[in-house]
């Protein structure tokens, strides 16, 4: 990985503070590391830890004895990895951190690039652990967000191939088509779709693609977001362009920064997954991303991510309850609900139309697990069955027409749709496991 050369100045500004002389652990001489490690263990604080879980992640060559340090300050012996004791780290709150950590993981951090201030100067505002923050790999914006991208008519888009998947949005009659192999490169989608504007928040590692509305009341202006570089339990924090604070992209929420308890929480909007040839019968009219973003990538398919989308593995570590599904089964969550409810999505296999409750909500869900597309409507008990045609339902002998809006019956009626998105179990349950339900 990497070591880092430390100036000395920091060294003096901060001799009073046990945390901040630990800034010799990310040292190029390894007297220095080996001093700065002995300094932590010899005080006999556990809630030094963080600190040596840090420096296993950022620097190489001393893993077995940051390790060694580790075990003898917490009395644990969960491996000799960075992942393993990352997973220990999430797995014991109460161990706490040692004071000044924050300034010391803002100055590391700025060694690899010095935009990170913007996220972590070191006295932020902050409703998750800092200690879980991670660095993803790549610096501030290296996964460039498209931002009122260039949208082109469906025939024009002869890069597409029929079996492409495609994130498909509907608003107010205007929509659009936003194809996986480009969003897999970019991640943040940044537009206005039916005059309503929007971000597509998408996270490869826990693969969810969000549709966030970014107007907030209050707010003159919507949220523009982008990708920190940052992680927490393998999914991104984005951040908003006007504060720099950090959001978890799996609820919508401002976490680390200067918004950090304010009360905002995005409202979702109804996103579906689909093969471009069905998103083109459906709707003719769609405007599409078009391949010339600005930005000069590989757009094949599965370029940037596909041995991991097809391994069952993580990238980075995060705890997962795996009694009932494996971490990256797929699920398809309801969200903006009053319960939190997921549905495996092998209940869709062959194509399927499920009559189904959330807390007192009833609802309908159609969809195919074979192209990750699944849809919610509200039901009102009504009783649907499956249809010949993948965008009709049944009502007894009343065929409903599948909309991205609503299921409209022959007279007229219509139920709403409802938002939902397909997402990793381990992302899912790990934000809403404890307060969710899973259905069986």
């Amino acid at each position: 990985m990497l070591i880092f050369a430390i100036s000395p100045v920091w060294a003096k500004d901060t001799s009073e503070d046990l945390a901040l002389k630990s800034y010799g652990l990310f040292s190029e001489s390894g007297e220095e590391r080996q001093a700065a490690l002995d300094a932590l263990v010899s005080s006999g604080r556990a809630d030094a830890a963080p600190i040596l879980i840090l420096a296993m992640r950022l620097t190489s060559g001393d893993a077995a004895a940051l390790s060694k340090g580790l075990k003898k300050l917490t009395g644990a012996d969960p491996g000799d990895s960075w992942g393993d004791w990352f997973l220990w780290q999430e797995a014991h709150p109460e161990t706490g951190v040692l004071p000044g950590f924050s300034k010391l993981q803002s100055r590391v951090y700025s060694l690899i690039d010095p935009n990170f201030d913007v996220f972590l100067p070191g006295d932020q505002k902050h409703e998750i652990r800092l200690e879980e923050i991670t660095w993803g790999g790549v610096v501030k914006d290296a996964i460039p967000a498209l931002t009122s991208p260039p949208m082109i008519e469906a025939a024009a888009a002869a890069y597409l191939n029929p079996d492409d998947l495609v994130f498909g949005v509907v608003i107010n009659g205007d929509v659009r088509a936003y194809p996986l192999r480009i969003m897999d490169w970019h991640e943040m989608l940044n537009d206005v779709v039916g005059g309503v504007p929007v971000s597509l928040a998408y996270c490869t590692l826990c693969g969810s693609a969000i549709l966030f509305e970014t107007s907030w009341p209050g707010r003159q202006l919507p949220f523009v977001f982008g990708s920190s570089g940052f992680l927490y339990r393998s999914n991104k924090l984005m951040y908003d362009t006007t504060t720099n604070s950090l959001w978890n992209q799996f609820t919508g929420r401002p976490v680390v920064g200067t918004l950090t308890g304010s009360g905002i929480e995005l409202k979702t909007r109804p996103v579906v997954i689909t093969r471009w040839s069905d998103w083109l019968t459906r709707h003719p009219q769609t405007k599409v991303l078009d391949v010339q973003t600005g930005h000069r990538r590989d757009y094949t398919g599965g370029a940037p991510y596909g041995d991991y989308f097809a391994s069952p593995d993580l990238m980075f570590p995060t705890r997962t309850d795996e009694k009932k599904l494996k971490q990256k089964d797929l699920v398809f969550a309801l969200r903006s609900s009053v319960v939190e409810k997921a549905w495996p999505l092998a209940m869709f296999d062959g194509g399927a139309v499920i009559n189904d409750t959330a807390g007192i909500l009833e609802l309908v869900l159609i969809g195919d697990s074979a192209t990750q597309t699944v849809r919610a409507y509200r039901s009102e008990g009504l009783p649907f069955t499956k249809a010949a045609a993948p965008d009709q339902v049944m009502l007894n002998d009343e065929t409903w027409r599948v909309t991205e809006e609503a299921l409209v019956a022959p007279g007229g009626k219509t139920l709403p749709r409802l938002p939902g998105h397909v997402a990793y179990w381990f992302a899912w349950s790990g934000y809403f496991g404890q307060k969710g339900e899973l259905a069986q």
